[in-house]
């Protein structure tokens, strides 16, 4: 029975240490971990409807567009009203 007691005490005591490490502010001269990114709006291709970040899009007259390709083949079959 004190086998099994000294056991539990000492696995308790190694992932309290353990738990202690990792709740460690980082140390001088360690780089820090970069802050993570920003969330970017994001827009639909007016042609196939991939959803793609607004910084990437290209504008056309219907709208974004994820590549020239799909601007192209969209504007070729909606023209500019006369």
């Amino acid at each position: 029975m004190l086998k099994f007691l000294v056991l539990i005490g000492l696995l308790a005591l190694l992932f309290y240490m353990l738990g202690l490490k990792r709740a460690r502010p980082p140390q001088a001269g360690r780089p820090e971990a970069p802050p993570p990114a920003q969330p970017q709006a994001m827009v639909s291709c007016a042609e196939c409807g991939l959803h793609l970040p607004q910084q990437e899009a290209l504008p056309g007259r219907g709208g974004q567009f994820c590549s020239a390709a799909h601007r192209a083949a969209f504007e070729a079959r909606n023209p500019p009203p006369a």
